[in-house]
């Protein structure tokens, strides 16, 4: 686990998942809407993503849905590794532009569960990534919005082998300076990443 200076997140966390293993391999549950609402996590996710970058630097990120369609984030990496990145993108929050960051693999089985108001984005650290994510709410092209990965007041340190492999709609994001943050701070108290 890595975070900023100081960096620490509002209900981001990193859920271990418990593994069952015997001579065939492992089995685990990913999702349960009771234990994950025992773990303050009680919304309904509308939608699973999958996305798969074949090479290693490929950078996905930071991104948001503005509200209405603001959505809460639960990312596993089914094949391969990432470094996944939340960064506190609310108006007002004694945090804002602090973040947190782990590295989530099919190995290690780790999920990161990333709450309305960060800016959310990842980098492979392997080939043939594979990351699979619920949301809260729908895709909404009108809500999109995101910082850029390489905002030098965020520092955020990317474990990068080179230049990354951006998607055109990436390499224009703005600063966080220079966003217009579509989030309050909702007052919750916020707290590093626990491993």
């Amino acid at each position: 686990m890595a975070r900023g200076e100081g960096g620490v997140g509002m209900a981001v966390r990193i859920i271990e998942t418990r593994r069952f293993g015997d001579a065939r391999g492992w089995f685990a549950e990913t999702w349960s809407a009771a234990r994950f609402a025992a773990l303050g996590i009680d919304h309904p996710f509308v939608q699973d993503n999958h996305s798969r970058s074949r090479d290693v630097g490929t950078l996905r990120g930071l991104h948001w849905q503005a509200p209405p369609f603001a959505q809460a984030k639960l990312v596993r990496c089914t094949a391969g590794a990432i470094w996944d990145v939340a960064v506190d993108a609310r108006a007002g929050s004694p945090t804002f532009g602090r973040w947190v960051a782990a590295e989530l693999s099919a190995d290690n089985g780790r999920q990161l569960y990333v709450p309305e108001g960060f800016a959310h984005g990842f980098v492979t650290l392997l080939p043939d990534t594979e990351v699979q994510y619920k949301v809260s709410r729908p895709y909404a092209p009108q809500a999109e919005g995101g910082i850029a990965w390489d905002d030098p007041t965020l520092a955020l340190p990317w474990p990068l082998p080179g230049a990354p492999t951006l998607s055109g709609k990436d390499v224009g994001l703005p600063p966080l300076s220079a966003a217009a943050t579509p989030f309050a701070y909702d007052g919750q108290p916020l707290e590093p990443l626990a491993l």
